[in-house]
């Protein structure tokens, strides 16, 4: 036998060696730690989700999620993640977990809850209206969404509640902006906002105010009738306004202005013809 069948020899029964070695502690470890099963991880993580313990309850359902994919309560424990996530206020992970239920698990009696959990996720990151309003849309369409999957659903009511506040909050944002713009003078400007709001958030409480400053803007551009036709839209659409008496002041103002016009028209008229 040569030198190299030897030392091939020797090499082979240090593998063989080896390997029922690690058999043997894989089997052993099998024995000493059984494998727990979905239920039981399930109870676990509940209980420590009673507890308040949630990034330990994460830990189980994750667990169910990973181990028993396509088992009953796989999706059980996806709807639990998120809600661990919402009870800690991490509702940009919360919105993640509850979304990727129901993209992955369509046919899970959780898809309208998840849906709804995601929207409202969204909506406790909304900031307030002079900042990114990006969460704020995202709840909106969200909310939207779960309106139209589950229109007999019975949170559909606080669903389209929660859409009201946030279109109020980007309606005053919109406002706000037109008035930012009337203070810099940038009066055309202005009057985009405004028509975004009277055209987009007809419905909130910054119409009325946006009407009328839209009036306003008018004016100061010396666009004098068509300031007097959307004033006399504000006084007709909302006749006992508390900014009434403002309203009324600056139809006397654009009156004069156009009294004013239409006389100097008249003396331009009259010098035309006394030259000819």
């Amino acid at each position: 036998m040569t030198m190299k069948s030897k030392q091939y020899i020797v090499v082979a029964g240090l593998l063989f060696v080896m390997s029922s070695l690690l058999l043997l502690m894989g089997c052993s470890s099998s024995e000493n730690t059984p494998q727990v099963s979905a239920e039981e991880r399930y109870a676990r993580g509940m209980k420590m989700y009673e507890d308040e313990d949630f990034l330990e309850a994460i830990d189980e359902f994750r667990v169910i999620t990973l181990q028993f994919q396509g088992m009953a309560l796989a999706d059980d424990a996806q709807f639990m993640m998120g809600e661990c996530r919402f009870q800690r206020e991490e509702f940009v992970l919360a919105a993640y977990e509850y979304e990727l239920l129901y993209r992955t698990m369509p046919t899970s009696e959780y898809v309208a809850r998840a849906r709804y959990k995601s929207a409202e996720s969204y909506f406790n990151l909304s900031a307030p209206s002079y900042l990114d309003q990006d969460y704020t849309k995202k709840a909106i369409d969200g909310f939207q969404a779960f309106i139209e999957y589950y229109p007999t659903d019975s949170l559909v009511s606080e669903a389209e509640k929660k859409i009201t506040e946030l279109n109020s909050k980007l309606a005053r944002k919109e406002f706000e902006n037109g008035l930012i713009y009337m203070k810099m003078e940038y009066y055309r400007a202005a009057i985009v906002s405004f028509d975004y709001v009277l055209e987009h958030y007809h419905d909130t409480p910054y119409a009325e105010p946006a009407l009328f400053r839209k009036a306003e803007a008018l004016y100061a551009r010396k666009k004098y009738e068509e300031a007097k036709e959307e004033l006399e839209r504000f006084l007709r659409k909302y006749p006992s306004s508390n900014l009434k008496d403002a309203a009324e002041s600056l139809r006397r103002s654009i009156d004069g202005a156009l009294s004013a016009e239409s006389e100097l028209r008249s003396r331009h008229v009259g010098r035309t013809q006394y030259s000819v």
